[in-house]
């Protein structure tokens, strides 16, 4: 698996970060996929927050044909059970730890940093937040799935990370049952979670980017 640059948005405010978000594309997308979204979020001026954007490997994807593209790992069935390769997400997984490490060994503290993905990059972000042994600052699932649901050991930092999950209710490529599933799977192991459904298809909405707004405002507010 080929690992490749990421796309990083400065503070506005020409002042050093003191927060990062972290937010993971889905699937044949990349980093850019996201880039108009930093500015609709409509964060504080006070709030000096680094966004990076990693881009993922080119893969083939077997539900594809074997078509190359850019995945974070490799689905083998398009059923519920989304059947996909674990190695590979969980090296994607371990790669987006890597950064977080970097960026706390550039003094973003741990606990100011977020960690946000879409569909698979959602996928990814779910095992990189709950299994980094630092508590974080949250985690953002957008309509995504818990894929890693039998084999994820959570960190005992982050069994209390507080989870935003958001979910289209008539999407047709995640179901809607996914995420509510990995609602229930992560409330009964514990984990504080807030759920959010939004009248959408496979995509991010206006009012969804109005409420990531306020839900990173609120997390990262001093």
């Amino acid at each position: 698996m080929s690992v490749t640059d990421e796309l990083i948005i400065e503070p506005r405010s020409g002042r050093p970060a003191d927060a990062c978000v972290f937010i993971l594309h889905g699937l044949g997308a990349d980093g850019h996929d996201f880039e108009p979204l930093v500015p609709a979020l409509g964060l504080p001026d006070d709030l000096d927050v680094r966004f990076i954007l990693p881009h993922a490997p080119r893969l083939p994807v077997t539900i594809n044909g074997g078509m190359t593209m850019p995945a974070w790992y490799d689905i083998l069935e398009a059923n519920l059970d989304r059947r996909v390769d674990e190695a590979q997400l969980k090296a994607s997984a371990e790669r987006i730890q890597d950064l977080i490490r970097a960026q706390i060994a550039q003094g973003v503290p741990a606990e100011r940093i977020i960690v946000a993905g879409f569909s698979q990059g959602g996928a990814v972000a779910y095992q990189a937040a709950l299994t980094f042994p630092e508590r974080l600052g949250g985690l953002l699932a957008m309509s995504t799935y818990l894929a890693t649901a039998d084999s994820l050991e959570p960190a005992e930092a982050n069994r209390e990370l507080p989870i935003e999950i958001h979910h289209g209710n008539v999407d047709p490529v995640v179901p809607e049952a996914l995420g509510q599933a990995a609602r229930d799977r992560l409330e009964a192991q514990g984990h504080p979670v807030h759920y959010r459904q939004y009248p959408m298809a496979h995509a991010v909405c206006p009012q969804q980017v109005a409420d990531i707004g306020r839900w990173l405002a609120a997390r990262l507010a001093r």
